[in-house]
């Protein structure tokens, strides 16, 4: 192979970061797909605060020919210095509201106003003092270097995004904030995405750099970083993946071919095995996909049927692949696999969009698997540690797993991306985001954005810049995290055929049902006197992850902005009595903070969307509520809600206190009268 470096790539070509309020050291986040979980603990400090994860870059070296030479670190092989750039910014309080995507056909029946901004009684010159914007931050890899972005501020406040690091070995790592948030006019949380007034110090930017090699300065291809929420469940990924479906939107554009050959163990096994993880995070998935259930795929006697491609094992294949959603089959069915929520969710669904199907790649994958076109042996090799595979591989390791850990599934708005991302447009090459030149100034595209001004040439969904990918997001996210929950039924239609636990929103970043601690350590200890029964039951026992949040559904949203770190972390621990009768390997709940570690397992088990309480909630958003006006106004949604818990409660035979109501203007997105 040509030894001679002639260009320079960052990896991952989108790096991921997440907030987190522990001064400790930060964790580096995935980089390999087949990384193993962290160790217990991993996630959170001894005080009990959540670690900030790292994005880590790195720079490779090809030849003319494209092929990977490389690392590049100073000091080694002729390279004397990388120079890094990193540029972050949160742009939310100065976007556009968020109802439901633009780019589905649902994004054209919104009502005029909500397509307006965010903060729209701040005008003129003073929008800009909306935007958190710290400037670039530059560092060498040739020395330990840190630069901090805490000089952005947001009306006038100063709101620490994070800062830049390099060690010894030349790559970067990338921190952001701290999950701070709060209202620069001590306004209340009033929903779910469009709190004007809140801020939250998630961000995003470019990440470039400047390669010095042999006297010859290189200019890296590009990448970009983002910062989001903490992933709760890191253990656990999405059924449909940000990866899976990016890795579509190139096969579409012709920029990625999809593969050749089909594996069972690389390509189906995978996809069904995250069927059976969401059972750590949704006990409705645990019943159906869980140990022992009757969709187990990843027990041996399954799954020695599903890898196997002979006609004797097709039915079987064959039902499975069928028991996916199709939506011109379909329709609006809830009960076609997977059972999560889509990009048009509503109370009163009025879409196929209510639920979200597999990625056309995937469904591909899925369908030649069903017909025996498949090998049941890998055609590839897992690579645990990243450092120990070959170079050649290393770059697509990184770019994979570190959107392999984030959501696609309702893009409502989402966990760490939304809609936009889904553009061709927005990229340059596959993974790679379009970078707008330093100093443009992005156009002014007035007080309204429609679908159509959105999708414009030269309009956001092409060149972005610092700030651009988050912007869509949710203000704050934790208003947001504290909404993400399943079985969300108006009264209507509580009755027989109700399940609190599905479907879901974003179970494998934000858990709905959880083994606790305390469950796991009956499991893991021996029985007495061959009973089995009380560690049966401890296993089959889910409590609510947010069961810790108590009130309306505004009120519990407020209390996520300063307990969020106080939620427990889904995280792997063995099972070491060693007789088989659970699994190896069982996915817990860390020990809430004080008070959450007291609520009662079942509190906000049930979520109910009281419509009834939406002009009052809605009034309070929209603004220009006199103060003495919004006492009233509070307990109108009060008085609504405490009637619509108790109604359910009789009608669903559930305990009030296991009741979580209130209005939610993103299940009610187009604000139809009930």
């Amino acid at each position: 192979m040509d030894g001679h470096i002639v260009r320079v790539r960052i990896h991952p070509a989108i790096g991921v970061a997440r907030v987190g309020n522990s001064v400790e050291a930060p964790f580096v986040g995935p980089e390999s797909p087949d990384q193993k979980p962290a160790d217990p603990g991993s996630f959170k400090d001894a005080a009990g605060a959540i670690r900030r994860q790292a994005a880590r870059f790195r720079v490779y070296g090809h030849n003319a020919a494209g092929e990977v030479v490389r690392e590049l670190k100073p000091g080694e092989a002729g390279v004397s210095e990388i120079r890094w750039t990193v540029h972050l910014a949160n742009k939310k309080a100065a976007w556009y509201q968020f109802h439901v995507p633009l780019d589905i056909p649902e994004g054209e029946t919104l009502a005029p106003e909500q397509y307006g901004r965010r903060n729209a009684g701040v005008v003129g010159a003073d929008r800009k003092k909306l935007v958190n914007d710290p400037g670039s931050r530059t560092v060498r890899g040739s020395l330990t270097e840190t630069q901090k972005f805490d000089t952005g501020k947001i009306m006038g406040k100063a709101v620490y995004l994070g800062e830049i690091s390099t060690r010894a070995d030349g790559r970067l790592l990338v921190l952001g904030g701290r999950g701070h948030s709060a209202s620069y006019a001590n306004a209340p949380i009033t929903g779910v995405a469009n709190n004007d007034t809140w801020y939250d110090d998630v961000s995003d930017g470019p990440v470039t750099a400047k390669v010095l090699i042999d006297d010859r300065e290189l200019t890296a291809t590009p990448a970009w970083v983002v910062v989001g929420p903490p992933h709760y469940a890191p253990g656990v990924r999405s059924i449909r993946t940000l990866y899976d479906l990016l890795f579509d939107v190139f096969v579409k554009a012709g920029s990625l071919t999809r593969p050749q050959q089909i594996s069972y163990t690389d390509h189906i096994e995978p996809l069904l095995r995250r069927f059976c993880d969401l059972q750590w995070v949704n006990q409705g998935f645990a019943t159906q996909f869980g140990w022992n259930g009757p969709n187990h795929f990843v027990s041996p006697a399954l799954r020695g049927r599903l890898a196997d491609p002979s006609r004797r094992s097709r039915e079987l294949r064959r039902q499975t692949y069928v028991a996916l959603r199709d939506w011109d089959r379909d329709g609006m069915s809830p009960l076609p696999w997977p059972w999560l929520y889509g990009d048009a969710m509503a109370s009163r669904p009025r879409s196929v969009r209510q639920h979200i199907t597999l990625s056309p790649t995937q469904d591909w994958m899925l369908r030649r698997w069903a017909d025996g076109a498949f090998q049941s042996g890998p055609l590839r090799q897992p690579r645990p540690t990243l450092d120990d595979a070959p170079v050649a591989e290393q770059p697509g390791l990184l770019d994979r797993a570190a959107l392999e850990n984030c959501a696609a599934d309702a893009f409502h708005p989402g966990c760490e991306v939304t809609w936009p991302i889904r553009s061709p447009s927005m990229f340059t090459a596959p993974f790679r985001i379009r970078h707008r030149a330093p100093g443009t100034t992005e156009p002014d595209f007035g007080p309204t954005l429609t679908p159509q001004e959105a999708a414009a040439v030269g309009g956001p969904l092409y060149a972005q810049g610092p700030g651009d990918l988050t912007r869509w997001m949710a203000a704050p996210w934790q208003a947001d995290t504290a909404s993400c929950r399943s079985g969300y039924e108006v009264l209507a239609n509580l009755g027989p055929r109700y399940s609190p636990y599905l479907p879901t929103f974003w179970p494998a970043q934000v858990p709905n049902h959880v083994l606790k601690l305390v469950d796991f350590e009956t499991v893991n200890t021996p029985p007495t006197g061959g009973d089995d029964s009380a560690r049966e039951e401890a296993f089959e026992r889910r409590a609510t992850w947010l069961r810790g949040l108590t009130g309306t559904m505004n009120e519990q949203r407020t209390q996520m902005i300063t307990d969020w770190p106080k939620l427990g972390v889904v995280e792997v621990r063995d099972y070491t009595v060693g007789d088989g009768k659970f699994p190896e390997r069982i996915q817990v709940e860390s020990r809430p903070g004080s008070p959450l570690d007291q609520a009662s397992d079942t509190a906000n088990l049930v979520n109910l969307h009281v419509p009834e309480a939406g002009p009052p909630t809605l009034a309070a958003a929209a603004g220009g509520v006199r103060p003495e006006d919004s006492t009233a106004l509070a307990a109108d949604e009060a008085a609504y809600v405490a009637r619509a818990v108790s109604e359910a409660a009789r009608a669903t035979g559930y305990r009030e206190e296991e009741i979580a109501a209130g209005y939610l203007e993103r299940l009610d997105p187009f604000h139809e009268a009930q």
